[in-house]
């Protein structure tokens, strides 16, 4: 920007009352001035001798040796080198004199204002306003088509520009970055850094929503001053440095193989982190769960497939004095009826046609001293279930083909999504083995009436899959996002965490949008209603109240701040419309 210093003429000659005529129309033929400054010997001003003095000493027919003492005028027209521009060009025009005498804090001379220096400096200005706008328009058409995230700083480290890709990755509103201080709103960028060292530089791997990106600092240097910095923040062309990473893990993952599949089934891989909910129940749930690995009782898990009752299995042995043994984990389901029994109890040498010359040991006997999980024990044939029962009683089972008492010390964690008292009352489970199993029960509720964990895990899955897939997927639009609060889910957790996976791979832009959604979900969604029927009203108020209770967190009392309306109304709502508390 153009200062008033810039645009003075410099005063670099000595006027003084001494000062003889002849000396002073050489510096007025010389300098093509329309005065002279006249100061004492420090350079304050004293006044000033004009043209018109000049005019009238040679009138007079003095000797060009007269000092001009007298023919000095007092009365000088002032402007203080630290006046603002903008205040100086107002000078300008309203004064009535062609030159002004420029003077400092201490009145000394420092230079002169003529009204041709201002129109000088304003074509001057001009022409660097517009080629600023200029430049300006191409910086911000650049940034508005970057690919990658750019942010630029001035001297005082505050934002000027930002691109919108670097706003969507940082999940930042443009009001709230503009003009404020970087290391107030982007910290993890340390652009503050190159205002010190004065040297570019790149930063290491750094993750955001499970992206990963590196930052670009680069100084704006004038004269060997820093008077701002770019930073270029590159997520969207890391395939390469991906694909070394691949590459280093690979021999990794090459040596660890047989050990991590050995390990596999024999050890719990999940704690209650990795069960995520915001969920007011299934916080309650978990709390119950804790308490429960604490102790040595069976623990039955109920709920749909794919609401995470393996998850809980997992926490339950992690959090349990058992968690330094093994974890055998037994799908019943999976396995055919007549292997199921050998798959338990172990066989000896020669029990049947094809078993191994050495026998072979079961789960019981794998999961001595630790858990054994049986998932989806709903499908176990009666006559397994009798088997089971005995053991579960006296802690002893004899291998098939097998003479010998075997004594184990093992937990038993079951799961299973099928109903047991009507198979019970049907005569396709036993009473008893329903009894022993159902000590402690846990039930997991489905994901449609977890009002507030839809929201929450779609976020959770969109870092995820970014590590995962090596995707860079900032955002979801709104009308994706509508249609997946719309939908029941019916495979709960499971099935969600698949549309996620599904869409981020399809996704072009840095959004997930409706049409990345698979087609049987956006035809579900569009095709749900509200279990009462209720009128257009009153789904809209439904949709606010699911919003508002999102929004907060399922806090009641914000909530009816927020929808406005008393505690008392929203209370009643909730129960009006079926909604969990």
């Amino acid at each position: 920007m153009l200062q008033f210093k810039d645009i003075i003429t410099p005063v670099d000659c000595v006027v003084t009352e001494g000062t003889t005529l002849k000396e002073a129309v050489d510096l007025i033929d010389r300098k093509k001035w329309n005065l002279l400054p006249v100061t004492d010997q420090s350079r304050k001003l004293m006044g000033i001798f004009t043209r018109s003095s000049l005019l009238h000493m040679v009138l007079a027919e003095l000797p060009l040796s007269t000092p001009i003492k007298k023919y000095i005028k007092e009365q000088v027209e002032t402007v203080s080198v630290d006046t603002p521009y903008e205040k100086v060009e107002e000078i300008v025009k309203n004064s009535k004199v062609g030159t002004g005498v420029v003077v400092d804090d201490e009145y000394r001379v420092v230079g002169i204002l003529t009204k041709t220096d201002m129109i000088m400096s304003l074509l001057q200005t001009s022409q660097e306003l517009q080629t600023i706008k200029n430049l300006k328009r191409t910086l911000e058409t650049a940034l508005d088509h970057a690919f990658d995230g750019i942010v630029m700083t001035d001297e005082k480290k505050d934002i000027q520009m930002v691109s919108p890709p670097l706003l969507e990755l940082f999940n930042l509103p443009l009001e709230q970055v503009l003009y404020q201080p970087s290391s107030k709103v982007l910290p993890q960028l340390q652009l503050d850094q190159v205002y010190e060292s004065e040297t570019a530089e790149v930063s290491g791997f750094l993750e955001m929503k499970g992206i990963k990106y590196i930052v670009h600092r680069i100084p704006i240097l004038e004269d060997g001053k820093v008077i701002g910095a770019i930073g270029k923040v590159v997520f969207r062309q890391l395939n390469e440095v991906s694909e070394l990473f691949k590459k280093l893990q690979k021999a990794e993952n090459k040596a660890n193989f047989y050990h991590q599949q050995y390990q596999k089934s024999e050890s719990a891989r999940f704690t209650w982190e990795h069960i995520k909910s915001m969920d007011p129940y299934m916080e309650k749930l978990k709390k119950s769960a804790v308490k429960a690995a604490k102790g040595r009782s069976t623990v039955l898990i109920r709920g749909e497939s794919g609401t995470g009752k393996e998850l809980f299995a997992h926490a339950i042995h992690n959090s349990s004095a058992r968690s330094t043994g093994k974890f055998v984990v037994v799908n019943c389901a999976a396995i055919p009826e007549d292997l199921l029994e050998s798959e338990f109890f172990g066989y000896e040498e020669g029990a049947f046609t094809g078993a191994k010359l050495k026998g072979k040991i079961g789960k019981f006997d794998l999961a001595n001293g630790g858990t054994l999980f049986l998932d989806e024990i709903g499908d176990m044939s009666l006559t397994l279930q009798a088997k089971l029962l005995r053991v579960l009683q006296e802690r002893e089972f004899y291998r098939v083909g097998g003479t010998v008492r075997i004594q184990v010390d093992v937990r038993i964690i079951a799961a299973t999504n099928r109903n047991l008292e009507e198979m019970v009352k049907e005569g396709l489970f036993r009473e008893d083995l329903y009894y022993r199993l159902n000590v402690i029960s846990l039930n997991v509720p489905p994901l449609r009436n977890r009002l507030y964990d839809t929201d929450f895990l779609i976020g959770k899955f969109m870092v995820e899959f970014n590590q995962i897939l090596g995707t860079s997927i900032t955002g979801i639009e709104e009308m994706a996002r509508e249609s997946l609060l719309g939908y029941d889910w019916p495979g709960n957790v499971r099935e969600l965490r698949n549309v996620m996976e599904r869409a981020m791979t399809f996704a072009e832009s840095g959004k997930i949008k409706y049409e990345d959604l698979p087609d049987y979900l956006l035809k579900q969604a569009n095709k749900s209603e509200p279990a009462q029927k209720v009128s257009m009203v009153e789904t809209a108020e439904l949709e606010a109240i699911k919003k508002a209770l999102i929004q907060v967190q399922g806090n009641k009392v914000q909530a009816a701040r927020l929808l406005g309306i008393s505690r008392s109304g929203l209370y009643e709502k909730i129960k009006k419309y079926k909604l969990p508390t």
